[in-house]
């Protein structure tokens, strides 16, 4: 279509006669939700095509369950045998971000004809991940079968009578990352469209969670995890209001992995190592290494806890959780 356009140069009016592609408003722009969806290299559609072949190519058998390692964490499984670790790029169909204390690898720990899936690592937004893309190894696991997800981070202290190398069992989240995995649709295409977040942290497992987290020697406590984008750590003031809102640790993860692995029908446990007091509550400042060094310290301890715990959820012949 021809415009005339009338601009000023100088003291004369030009006319300019152009062509221009007329869309708005005839078609209106994509909408935030529509613009990320467009983006993304991921689709539900895709990500059950990506189930289908992993389970050709690595015939997990049963999958029992999603085991997420948080930073400078290691998590190994007593009575099961590790067969394969894959690195994350040759599962996902997207680039991959280095994190130091992360490794990016999934292993399959084996039983008879039960796996665990073990992520070495996370996935953050901070990183440059989309949601969907945080998520992807949950809803993978949970196509496969997965019934548990039980993901462990590490996270700062919001309240100073919590020592460093604690853990805290998670019972509820505060979420203001910003987003939500469940956007678009993936509400519609992978569950409920307006999922009830009551329990989303199993009752069952938690309780199992402290006994087990106690006889393992931890000193243990039960609360809210409050989960911030980052990267940077938080201000003293910013400490102060999450510790105000009734928020127990503050950390960057976990929370998406929870709507999306809810959302599938997953049954929940979380388990927070505080690796560090919150800004302002130590004289000092705050640095990654801190964080990466609590998870060597707790290794063994955690090793223990997962032990136990495994044994309990996955007796041999059980459905599932402990009755």
């Amino acid at each position: 279509m021809q415009f005339v356009e009338r601009i000023a140069v100088g003291k004369k009016i030009v006319q300019i006669h152009c062509l221009r592609e007329l869309v708005y408003p005839f078609a209106p722009p994509p909408s935030p939700v529509e613009s990320q969806t467009m983006k993304e290299s991921l689709t539900p559609a895709s990500i059950r095509e990506l189930a289908r072949d992993f389970e050709r190519q690595y015939q997990p058998g049963r999958v029992r369950a999603l085991m997420v390692a948080g930073s400078g964490l290691k998590l190994e499984v007593p009575g099961w045998h590790p067969t394969e670790t894959i690195s994350m790029a040759d599962i996902m169909p997207f680039p991959m971000h280095h994190l130091e204390g992360h490794d990016h690898s999934l292993t399959l720990w084996r039983r008879d004809d039960e796996t665990l899936l073990v992520m070495n690592g996370r996935f953050h937004l901070y990183q440059g991940y989309s949601p969907a893309e945080v998520v992807a190894p949950v809803r993978l696991a949970a196509l496969l079968g997965a019934e548990v997800l039980l993901a462990t981070n590490a996270a700062g202290a919001l309240d100073s009578s919590i020592p460093p190398g604690s853990l805290v069992v998670v019972n509820d989240h505060i979420n203001l990352l910003g987003s939500n995995p469940l956007v678009g649709a993936w509400a519609k295409e992978m569950g409920p469209q307006f999922p009830d977040m009551s329990e989303a942290y199993d009752p069952e497992l938690r309780r199992l969670a402290l006994r087990c987290a106690t006889d393992a020697g931890f000193e243990v406590f039960e609360g809210i995890y409050v989960a911030v984008l980052g990267p940077s750590f938080e201000t003293p003031a910013e400490v102060r209001m999450l510790a105000g809102m009734g928020g127990t640790v503050v950390g960057m993860s976990t929370v998406p992995e929870v709507l999306a692995a809810h959302h599938m029908g997953l049954k929940i446990l979380v388990l927070s190592l505080a690796s560090n007091p919150a800004a302002g509550l130590v004289d000092r400042p705050l640095t990654h290494q801190e964080v990466l060094e609590s998870g060597r310290e707790a290794a063994d301890t955690m090793k223990r806890l997962l032990g136990s715990l495994v044994e309990r959820i996955f007796c041999p012949g059980g459905s599932g959780t402990e009755k």
